[in-house]
């Protein structure tokens, strides 16, 4: 065996159009580091520098914690329970089935767009109720602070379903099962939790949920709420890819050619096509969708 652990994460982590793994292997590594340095600073008896540094992705329910760590909305997101392997282990699970949905007919940049508002939104909903809501101001004093992905992996979930409610997965003991009951079988049980032992986790994913929803219906009128987020991406990309030597030239530009005319004209037909292959799936579902209509659909993704 020449290839390392280490090698087959590079791999992954290279491999073009895989967003669903690149997410994974984070917070994977968060895992792995949170943990060491948690089994390290208890045989050190050094505990107070594991709290120090998990509090950086744990986001607090107070106002007054939360703005002297801020970054927190974000990191929260990437980290999860030490306590044992299931909670970062079915998050993963989940975000990795759906968000394969979102990859294949959405894109690339669809899933990391989702999977940052469904958290940041997730973020918010839990600032919210903890700090307006009297019930959940009582004991907001009691709560150290808050991790894990669900509120990104339900906005995956959410968004898949709202984008092809029809598309089947087949469940363990249940045989197929469409997502969309999937789906509303996640936001009822966090809806019923949200006063429960684990209020906050089910508020967040109560928010992320809102949000798959909102990204959807907003993509559908032409509006991507992602955008902003690859802007980012790309712009602190910028700063570690070296630009390219570009030699210069002034020349008169040429009239556009008949050739670049009948590309433009052939791109609006397809986006025109593709826009109605999706209102087809919004009325209709997933599969009411041709095969030519699916193919068209699953190559206009990998552009």
């Amino acid at each position: 065996m020449n290839n390392s652990i280490l090698d087959d994460f590079k791999n992954a982590w290279n491999k073009p159009n895989n967003a669903p793994a690149q997410l994974i292997i984070i917070n994977v590594i968060v895992f792995l580091f949170l943990g060491v340095l948690m089994v390290v600073s208890r045989l050190a008896n050094f505990e107070v520098l594991f709290d120090v540094v998990y509090d950086q992705f744990s986001i607090p329910p107070l106002l007054s914690d939360f703005i002297l760590r801020p970054w927190t909305l974000f990191t929260y997101a990437f980290a999860h329970s030490l306590s044992g392997i299931f909670h970062i282990l079915f998050n993963m699970l989940v975000f990795y089935w759906f968000s394969r949905l979102i990859l294949e007919f959405l894109g690339n940049n669809k899933v990391i767009a989702i999977y940052v508002l469904g958290a940041l939104a997730g973020g918010v909903a839990y600032l919210l109720v903890y700090n307006l809501i009297p019930f959940y101001q009582d004991t907001a004093p009691g709560i150290t602070g808050m991790v894990g992905a669900s509120a990104a992996v339900y906005a995956t979930v959410v968004a898949a379903a709202v984008f092809m409610p029809n598309y089947t997965f087949f469940l363990l003991f249940l045989g197929p099962v469409r997502i969309k009951y999937i789906a509303a079988f996640y936001v009822v049980i966090s809806f019923l939790g949200s006063t429960g032992g684990n209020a906050g986790g089910n508020i967040a994913h109560l928010g992320g949920a809102l949000m798959g929803w909102l990204y959807i219906a907003q993509l559908r009128n032409g509006t991507d709420l992602g955008t902003w987020i690859i802007a980012t991406m790309n712009w602190f990309k910028s700063f570690f890819v070296p630009s390219p030597k570009i030699k210069v030239t002034h020349r008169s530009a040429p009239k556009q050619s008949k050739a670049r005319k009948s590309a433009a004209s052939s791109a609006k037909t397809e986006q025109e096509e593709i826009d109605a292959i999706l209102d087809k799936i919004s009325q209709s579902g997933y599969d009411s969708l041709t095969k030519e209509e699916k193919q068209k659909l699953f190559n206009a993704s990998k552009k």
